[in-house]
């Protein structure tokens, strides 16, 4: 027998809103500032070890931050999608229970 099941949707707003502080927070720190000028590291192997690394990190935040999103929007999709079914379903226990006339909905044939 199943016991049914519920969802917090104030839950689901709540983690959509933490990853888009979290890409919003990642967008004011770019990896560009870390790298620098190759003087600056006074030896041209480090330099392209830093230059390479932030390349490759910039590209991972690039696909956290799209992937970030992608889940904000699919949280925001089932936000309202649960919302909607229950809404569409109060509305319709409403009109069955404040019926007046007519025969019975819940009655046996």
């Amino acid at each position: 027998m199943a016991d049914g099941f519920s969802v917090d949707l104030n839950a689901l707003r709540k983690a959509a809103e933490g990853i888009l502080d979290t890409l919003n927070a990642m967008a004011t720190k770019q990896v560009s500032d870390i790298d620098a000028d190759k003087s600056a590291f006074g030896h041209g192997g480090l330099a392209d070890t830093v230059a390479d690394f932030c390349d490759r990190w910039n590209i991972g935040v690039t696909h956290l931050a799209k992937d970030g999103q992608e889940i904000i929007d699919r949280l925001i999709v089932c936000v309202n999608a649960y919302s909607h079914v229950d809404r569409v379903s109060a509305e319709r226990l409403d009109g069955i229970v404040s019926q007046a006339t007519g025969t019975d909905p819940g009655a046996e044939p």
